[in-house]
């Protein structure tokens, strides 16, 4: 699957869309450190809307999708123009954060470094509500349907959002944070039974899986109350200057 993340076999995507691309980064399982022989490729970025798109009476379209298959791989591209790519940054998302964090990185720019730098500057306690929210969804999810993946992503958002709130830090790879958050013993065995199907069964019990998810919960709802991140976000005037800069400096048709 690497082959499948070299930045060169972007290229082609990149020149085909009709606004510029800021950045293009990976994203879900690649990024979280459980990919499938199957996995799909997510690709996540940031487009530049030209001024004159912003300014009348049309609503712009400030997300696109695109999808396409790649020897038998299924591979998307969604991005948001920047303005509301900020905005959601600003608004405690940590999934957006996720993706401009990503080291697993298709496509970059001078913005893209700049989005980056501001990007601990909109980091605050209330981001534990987005893995907390994230995570309970995940394990309905699982409850559901039995399978490995929505698992995996319970013990992620969770595990991420505990190292976010003592470290300042945001850590999406699940492997890594096995190695510097207390988890469940049994995370890597999962993890290695998720490489052979995306969506297997989970061979675990359901009822010791919710003690250790609650456990989890605890852990988060107690690194919250003692994090050291500042109340609110500190980058917002720095991030409106940046958007106003890039959008001005991209020239007009």
């Amino acid at each position: 699957m690497t082959s499948a993340l070299h930045p060169a076999e972007l290229g082609p995507i990149v020149r085909e869309q009709p606004h510029p691309l800021l950045f293009a980064t990976v994203s879900g399982a690649h990024l979280y450190g459980f990919p499938s022989r199957d996995s799909d490729v997510d690709l996540r970025g940031v487009h530049l809307l030209p001024v004159e798109q912003l300014v009348g009476l049309i609503e712009p379209e400030e997300t696109r999708s695109l999808m396409w298959v790649r020897d038998g791989v299924e591979m998307d591209l969604v991005t948001h123009d920047l303005r509301k790519f900020v905005r959601l940054m600003l608004g405690r998302n940590g999934y957006v954060l996720e993706q401009l964090l990503s080291p697993l990185v298709a496509h970059t720019s001078a913005a893209h470094g700049e989005l980056v730098a501001l990007a601990p500057g909109v980091l605050t306690p209330h981001h534990a509500h987005h893995y907390r929210g994230f995570a309970g969804t995940q394990w309905r999810l699982f409850e559901k349907t039995g399978e490995l993946k929505p698992l995996l992503y319970t013990f992620r958002a969770l595990l991420t959002g505990i190292h976010l709130m003592r470290s300042g830090e945001l850590v999406a790879h699940l492997p890594t944070l096995l190695g510097e958050v207390a988890a469940p013993a049994r995370l890597p065995e999962l993890i290695a039974a998720k490489a052979e199907a995306e969506h297997g069964p989970a061979p675990v019990d359901t009822d010791a899986l919710r003690m250790e998810v609650e456990g989890l919960h605890a852990v988060l709802d107690e690194a919250q109350a003692r994090s050291s991140l500042p109340g609110e976000a500190t980058a917002r005037d720095a991030l409106h200057d940046l958007v106003v800069r890039t959008r001005l400096d991209l020239p007009q048709r």
